[in-house]
């Protein structure tokens, strides 16, 4: 009896492992469609920015970093959006006003779109965000290309692909 049950846990574990790294997006796959409601109530969608360079922002108003991160980001779509660069960022916040005061408070001027679920938002899901913030570098042709870089290594892939 020990012995299946050690079995099945062995085997439990694999199929977690492989369900995980299947459904975990990966360079050179194409970007998984996203479509939803901007702040003025547009429904937008990823695939629409095909033919730029995009990265995917996943952030909430409540998460130090991605506010900060919001910074380091702004720099750089100022610097690049006349090239091709757009960003395209997905607010995980239950509270709209929140999101909405951290997009006039930040400067916010990219695209911005809201699942509302927290991490339980069926993009997040979908996307396997586990943390906050975390980024995507999407390729002219809709496929992906990075995940969570530095700034440093977002601007350099910038410099590379524009």
């Amino acid at each position: 009896m020990i012995r299946l049950f050690k079995s099945f846990l062995v085997l439990s574990i694999f199929l977690v492992i492989a369900q995980i790294s299947y459904g975990q997006p990966k360079q050179g796959r194409d970007a998984y469609e996203i479509a939803l409601p901007s702040l003025n109530g547009d429904t937008l969608k990823l695939s629409s920015l095909k033919g730029k360079v995009v990265l995917l922002d996943f952030w909430a108003s409540w998460c130090g970093p991605c506010r900060s991160a919001n910074k380091d980001i702004g720099k750089l779509y100022a610097k690049f959006k006349e090239k091709g660069f757009e960003v395209f960022s997905v607010s995980l916040d239950d509270n709209i006003s929140a999101w909405e005061k951290a997009v006039k408070k930040d400067k916010i001027t990219w695209q911005q779109v809201n699942d509302n679920g927290g991490r339980d938002a069926k993009t997040a899901q979908q996307w396997y965000v586990d943390a906050l913030p975390t980024t995507y570098l999407i390729g002219k042709d809709g496929k992906l290309l990075a995940m969570d870089l530095s700034e440093k290594q977002l601007e350099k892939a910038l410099k590379d692909l524009l």
